[in-house]
């Protein structure tokens, strides 16, 4: 099974993107891309991008993005320790069709934790190393439900898988001593179990 990592999305931007970070004498920058789902929500979604690609975002005009989604560990001790974001390797002008597509494969880095709801429905949860080309991983984590979830809590650390489904946002409250803080957790939720 070879590694894949691919994401396309469609949406809006919700913001003017900021510089992130300069990497090997490259500017990243970062702005967040709506996009609706069927039920009427959006998920509002972390894009980054070289400077390179920055004249293709325009307030207003639907986006088409094209990349991998990245981890990377956030050492500053603020906020969450597993950083997500969609890297842009394209982005074009779309056609006004909301999309939310991503196809993955690789590793179980984790047992599976799976588990109810108080209605009884199964959700599993899993986190999926994802090789890079150049010897580092993306570490991914994946909801799945009902017959999905009963499926995946079967299998064990260094199982492979492979996947396609949705970049989902998740805004929930963590209490710190500072009180309660609103923060946006982001997971991949698994559609379709692909047969490699």
């Amino acid at each position: 099974m070879n590694n894949q990592n691919q994401v396309v999305l469609e949406g809006q931007t919700a913001e003017t993107p900021v510089l992130s970070h300069e990497n090997h004498g490259v500017r990243f920058y970062r702005f967040t891309l709506q996009v609706p789902r069927l039920s009427g929500q959006s998920d509002l979604l972390p894009i980054l991008l070289p400077e390179s690609l920055l004249d293709q975002v325009r307030p207003g005009v639907p986006l088409t993005v094209q990349g991998q989604l990245r981890s990377f560990n956030n050492r500053s001790g603020i906020g969450s320790r597993l950083i997500l974001s969609v890297y842009a390797r394209t982005i074009r002008e779309g056609t006004g069709v909301p999309r939310n597509r991503i196809t993955l494969s690789g590793t179980l880095c984790k047992p599976p934790v799976f588990r109810r709801t108080p209605l009884g429905r199964g959700i599993c949860d899993i986190m999926l190393a994802v090789s890079r080309t150049y010897g580092r991983a993306d570490y991914l984590p994946i909801i799945a439900w009902g017959q999905l979830a009963i499926q995946t809590s079967t299998l064990q650390v260094g199982d492979p898988l492979e996947l396609e489904g949705r970049i989902q946002s998740r805004i929930y409250h963590k209490v710190t001593e500072n009180g309660t803080e609103e923060r946006t957790a982001y997971e991949v939720s698994m559609m379709h179990r692909l047969e490699s």
